[in-house]
């Protein structure tokens, strides 16, 4: 067979290929849905089995925390690394890896004997993760080609991203009430089969046609500062701002960072090339992201513990209470990408459901001993729902947005680092917030004649409408970014080597 016949069969095959994908994007859209909400699921769902786990492990109150921080600190500070394979070695390759490997980290840990062996199973996640979000989103990205299909498809994966805690707290309600705290782990082994079938199946094998080197100083360096960041802030939300330990590993990763951007302004082969951040529209979109991931736990942590500690709630009930919101989530975040952001772009309704989010949280504030879930919390709930649904997908497009095939997996990477550090930031920022108006206001009515569980009580309910206060305001801050920094007009068109590379 000549050379030129050999050619002519491989474009046949790829046009082929080519055709099946398109047939098959909404089946893929689906595949790709499940990773992501695998990964999102494990930052919350752990949270309601912690209290059986430590009674069943038998560790102390000091040391739960890094059952959630041992995943936050390895998922945050790889997923540029992740994002950088995942555009080196092939998205679906790193897809499969990533889901492979987090059911098997999930499996040790819901098989967990002790506390470091539950620890070492929850960083695992993290590391595996960190391969698994970012080669969803690129591989998203390259699936859906037209600007309408794409629209609807990111205002689904949106919904996931705005929804997927909430629906975590009540998976993990329903697992630890009707079964045991080990199957809110073991859950991940259904969903990663499932995903993983189908990512074989149906997704296009990856040939990337030139691999530029590893940036092995920028992903020591980024991964340290993510690290850095992340536990910092993890370590003030136990020890408090005035800790000399908090202070250095915040400025150590304030240092780090800066180190790692100086270093991508002069490498060829960056991890993270700035012409990805430096663009208003994609610049903005991170930011609103980060904003957004710092409000958003103003939302799940604190209504969780005013649901269950204030109004009785049960786990399931809990995770029940947020489903309205979720549900809000993904029909605004559906049908506006698929009408508005098409035709007007990202810039103003992004802006409008930071808003809007702001508004829900404000209704919160109002929240007070004798609240109904009803009358005081459903309504607050659902506006938060359409914010998030206005805001998260077309942000989350617009944050990946024009760039080349050779950059998509970092750039999808780059929007969950910043979710991820902004969940962090904001946990350990509110946490301290509501801590201290906690304190403050318990000390300014001791005299008051409140026995001691009234005086508690009130103190906490204080503390949740003090931090739904701050996180309106974060939100309303991500308004006025979005409005000011992201471009107007339409998103631009997907260059075309990104599509080629999706083979």
């Amino acid at each position: 067979m000549s050379t030129l016949d050999t050619e002519l069969e491989l474009e046949f095959t790829e046009e082929g290929e080519q055709s099946r994908q398109h047939r098959l994007r909404w089946v893929i859209l689906g595949v790709l849905a499940l990773a992501q909400l695998m990964v999102v699921l494990d930052a919350t769902i752990v949270n309601i089995a912690l209290p059986d786990a430590q009674t069943s492990l038998g560790f102390d109150n000091a040391d739960r925390q890094w059952i959630v921080t041992a995943y936050a600190l390895a998922f945050g500070s790889l997923l540029l690394l992740g994002g950088r394979l995942s555009d080196l070695v092939g998205r679906k390759t790193t897809l499969i890896v990533g889901l492979v490997g987090f059911a098997a980290m999930s499996a040790v840990g819901g098989a967990a004997a002790n506390f470091g062996m539950l620890v070492f199973a929850r960083a695992g996640q993290g590391l595996f993760g960190a391969l698994l979000a970012p080669a969803a989103l690129a591989l998203l990205t390259t699936t859906f080609t037209d600007a309408r299909e794409r629209a609807r498809a990111f205002g689904i994966f949106g919904a996931i991203a705005g929804g997927g805690g909430a629906l975590g707290l009540l998976l993990g309600g329903m697992l630890t009430e009707w079964a045991t705290w080990r199957w809110c782990l073991y859950v991940n082994l259904v969903i990663a089969v499932v995903a993983l079938a189908g990512a074989l199946l149906f997704l296009r094998n990856q040939r990337s046609e030139h691999r530029p080197r590893l940036d092995i100083p920028g992903t020591l360096t980024v991964s340290a500062a993510l690290f850095s960041i992340v536990y910092g802030f993890s370590h003030a939300e136990t020890n408090g701002w005035a800790d000399a330990a908090t202070s250095v590993w915040l400025a150590a990763g304030v240092v780090l960072l800066a180190v790692f951007v100086w270093l991508q302004a002069r490498t060829t082969h960056a991890l993270l090339p700035l012409r990805i951040v430096v663009d208003r529209t994609r610049g903005g979109s991170y930011l609103v992201v980060f904003i957004a991931g710092i409000g958003m736990f103003g939302i799940f942590l604190f209504l969780t513990y005013y649901l269950q500690q204030n109004l009785g709630f049960t786990p399931i009930r809990t995770g029940l209470a947020f489903l309205p919101m979720i549900g809000v989530v993904i029909v605004a975040s559906t049908l506006a990408t698929a009408l508005l952001l098409p035709r007007f772009g990202p810039r103003w309704m992004t802006a409008l459901g930071m808003f809007v989010a702001a508004g829900g949280l404000v209704l919160l504030t109002q929240l007070s001993d004798a609240s109904t879930y009803a009358a005081d919390i459903l309504p607050g709930l659902m506006i938060i729902g359409l914010g998030l649904g206005l805001s998260m997908a077309p942000s989350m497009q617009g944050a990946i947005s024009g760039v080349s095939g050779d950059d998509a997996g970092v750039a999808s990477a780059t929007v969950n680092t910043m979710q991820q550090v902004g969940g962090s930031v904001g946990t350990a920022l509110l946490s301290t917030i509501a801590s201290s108006a906690a304190t403050a206001w318990a000390t300014d009515h001791a005299s008051s004649g409140l026995s001691a569980t009234q005086l508690s009580s009130l103190a906490a309910v204080h503390s949740y409408t003090t931090a739904f206060w701050w996180a309106a305001g974060i939100f309303a801050v991500g308004g006025v970014v979005a409005g000011l920094v992201i471009r107007s007009g339409k998103l631009p068109e997907t260059p075309e080597d990104t599509v080629a590379l999706a083979h």
